[in-house]
């Protein structure tokens, strides 16, 4: 797959059918950031800007191509299709940091430029997206999740 960049929409092969993500953003230090887009699919939607449009089931940094290829995954660009507006700031990650026995102290919050912190989590804070490079593995299972 050729390098991806900002709106690319991916097609990938699950058990469940196919699911599509879109790539919001690149960081010079992290691999893409991509958003699950809502549902599985039999076959591939013929407006892709409708799905484009729609529910984000989450959100991941994960080098998409190499990753799901290591987890024996079929993964193809489909198309670019603009960003939508909702997704056009990077996002905010979530970084719990623990002490010697596993527990966590506070809570690291990266936005792509910097770090904050705070030591409870509240409601919204608890639905952002863990800041980790996520696996192939764990990718296609969060992907497979979204049949349930």
């Amino acid at each position: 797959m050729s390098e991806l960049k900002p709106g690319d929409v991916l097609e990938i092969t699950t058990d469940g059918g196919l699911a599509y993500v879109q790539v919001t953003h690149m960081h010079p230090s992290y691999p893409p950031v991509v958003r699950a887009l809502d549902g599985l699919h039999e076959d591939r939607p013929a407006d892709l800007g409708t799905l484009v449009a729609g529910e984000t089931r989450f959100m991941a940094t994960i080098p998409v191509d190499r990753a799901l290829a290591q987890a024996g995954a079929a993964c193809s660009f489909v198309e670019n299709v603009a960003v939508p507006e909702a997704y056009s700031a990077f996002p905010t990650f979530r970084m719990p940091i623990r002490d010697k026995q596993g527990e966590i102290v506070y809570w690291w919050f990266w936005d792509g430029r910097g770090l904050s912190y705070d030591a409870e989590l509240d409601a919204e804070q608890a639905k952002l997206p863990l800041r980790e490079v996520m696996s192939g593995k764990r990718f296609l299972q969060l992907l497979s999740d979204m049949a349930v």
